[in-house]
């Protein structure tokens, strides 16, 4: 891992001689920088937090942003855990009491618009494996967090330097780096009820949270498609990259987006889906796909520039998919692909001593039969395996590369 003071080094000299600067190296310092061991996985409330949050500030000032939290660029808020598992945690501003402090970082774009873009990344991550962590060994390790969420932060500043640029802006633009998203939204949701701009102008909230991991079929996984209703035509009218867009309608979601739709503001969560370093001290910055990050901030540029000059968006509600989610009484036991955009549900990971495996199921796998039900997606999915129960047992047909085999799974 590189250490702070080689990044640092970097920095100063990309700030230096920004015309010649790749972006693509600057995605590479900026996720570099904050996923490196010095920050200790940049916990809410540590001094790792306000090292990125320091870093975050001193990159909004290069690039010609100007101050919008409650003291410069930050805005800090304190929070309190609940000891009681059913309670949310309590947040508020900083009082003198001793609670635990996060820090949102807030920079603005004033173009002298009537609307403004809200364009967002949580920086926080999980420290030395807080709660959250999926890292089992008994040794404490560091949780870097490169996609989790460097990757965002790294495409939010990349969209701040692209808008900087742009000749012609009728939207103002407000980046927002969040604190406190693994511990419950909490910075996002002190944010809205808190906000330094009036939220009425606010056009749209954009969200990049785990953007860092393009597959090789290009596959984005964008929500909120359904908060308003031109996002449809819009994401594919500008998708002259390749990527194959995988629509989730609801404005709901575990990422700093959900405040803002509950704040009636059309919303767009960009995601490249999960992986076996998720919240694990594995998640490193030499395993950003570099190229998908800078394709993505390409992409999201596109949709941004193309908004610029149309009517404020409408605002319209949507289904919570996570409400409508069978209760299941068994597990087939695999990790299902939520990037798959085929027909049927392809397994992305299969585990040890569970019916699947059992079964001969393997990653790869495309179901597209269980039982008497058709699987033709994630929710026809859900739905079939809904039905049963433990001791039961059901034939399921499974697509293998050109190959299709009936599997019996016993529950």
């Amino acid at each position: 891992m590189r250490t702070i003071k080689v990044l640092f080094s970097l920095l100063i000299l990309s700030s230096c001689n920004a015309p010649m600067v790749a972006p693509i190296d600057q995605l590479k310092v900026d996720v570099g920088y904050l996923a490196a061991d010095d920050l200790q996985g940049r916990e809410t409330g540590t001094q790792g937090e306000q090292m990125a949050a320091d870093y975050l500030a001193k990159r909004f000032a290069e690039l010609g942003l100007s101050p919008k939290g409650t003291e410069d660029y930050f805005q800090n808020f304190s929070f309190k855990p609940s000891a009681n598992p059913h309670e949310q945690t309590t947040v508020e501003t900083p009082t003198n009491q001793g609670d635990p402090q996060g820090t949102n970082v807030v920079g603005y774009m004033d173009n002298g618009a009537e609307k403004t873009v809200i364009i967002g990344a949580h920086f926080d991550h999980l420290g030395w494996g807080s709660e959250g962590s999926l890292y089992r060994d008994s040794i404490p390790s560091i949780h870097n967090g490169a996609d989790d969420n460097a990757s965002g932060v790294s495409l939010l500043l990349y969209l701040a330097q692209r808008l900087k640029e742009q000749p012609k802006n009728q939207s103002n633009y407000l980046f927002i780096g969040f604190s406190g998203e693994e511990k419950g939204l909490l910075g996002s949701n002190y944010f809205v009820k808190n906000p330094s701009i009036d939220l009425t102008t606010v056009n749209l909230m954009i969200n990049m949270d785990m953007v860092g991991r393009l597959n090789q079929e290009n596959t984005l996984a964008v929500h909120g498609v359904g908060t308003s209703p031109k996002f449809k035509q819009l994401l594919f009218a500008n998708n002259d990259f390749g990527l194959n867009i995988a629509e989730h309608e609801s404005g709901v979601g575990p990422s700093d987006h959900t405040s803002f739709y509950l704040m009636d503001l059309p919303v767009l969560h960009f995601f490249t889906g999960q992986h076996e370093d998720y919240h694990k001290p594995s998640d490193d910055a030499d395993k950003i796909n570099y190229e998908g990050l800078e394709t993505i901030g390409k992409y999201i540029y596109a949709l941004v520039s193309d908004l610029d000059d149309d009517a404020k968006l409408s605002f319209r509600k949507t289904k919570n998919e996570s409400e409508e989610t069978p209760r299941f009484k068994v597990g087939l036991g695999v990790v299902p692909d939520y990037l798959y955009t085929g027909t049927g549900m392809r397994i992305d990971g299969v585990s040890e001593d569970k019916p699947a495996q059992k079964a001969g199921l393997q990653k790869g796998d495309v179901v597209i039969r269980l039982g008497d039900s058709t699987v033709t997606d994630m929710m026809s999915y859900m739905r079939a395996l809904s039905v049963f129960k433990q001791g039961d047992s059901t034939d399921a047909t499974v697509k293998r590369g050109e190959e299709t085999l009936e599997v019996r799974i016993d529950f």
